[in-house]
């Protein structure tokens, strides 16, 4: 009895991730079609899981965290997007800021709120 206990809460666990594996590669999906296709970069978070970050061809970004590397790996590779290894040179550089992003950037060197 308690190999069919383990088994079924290994097929549970096994649902569990394909299902988070859908729902990040279907939100990866979605950001690239709606900005005209996307690039990608996993990062580690350490104990917290694997950061996807998200450059769409308009220069739009954003990110995505999945609870571990291995599941941001498979839902990158479920959404078809290119992913590169470093997130710099050609790809850093797709990137477009605007306003806000420098403010929140320079927010505590140039008259933000001081640190002590």
């Amino acid at each position: 009895m308690a190999d069919t206990q383990q088994v079924d809460e290994g097929a549970k666990q096994d649902a569990k991730v394909e299902r988070r594996v859908a729902k990040l590669a279907k939100q990866i999906s979605a950001f690239a079609q709606a900005h005209g296709g996307a690039e990608g970069q996993i990062a580690y978070l350490g104990q917290k899981g694997a950061r996807i970050v998200l450059v769409a061809e308009d220069g739009t970004w954003g990110d995505l965290v999945a609870p571990t590397h291995t599941i941001a790996e498979q839902a990158v590779t479920k959404s078809g997007i290119t992913v590169h290894e470093d997130f710099d040179g050609e790809f850093a550089a797709k990137v477009k800021t605007g306003p806000y992003e420098w403010q929140r950037m320079a927010g505590i060197q140039l008259g933000g709120p001081s640190n002590s």
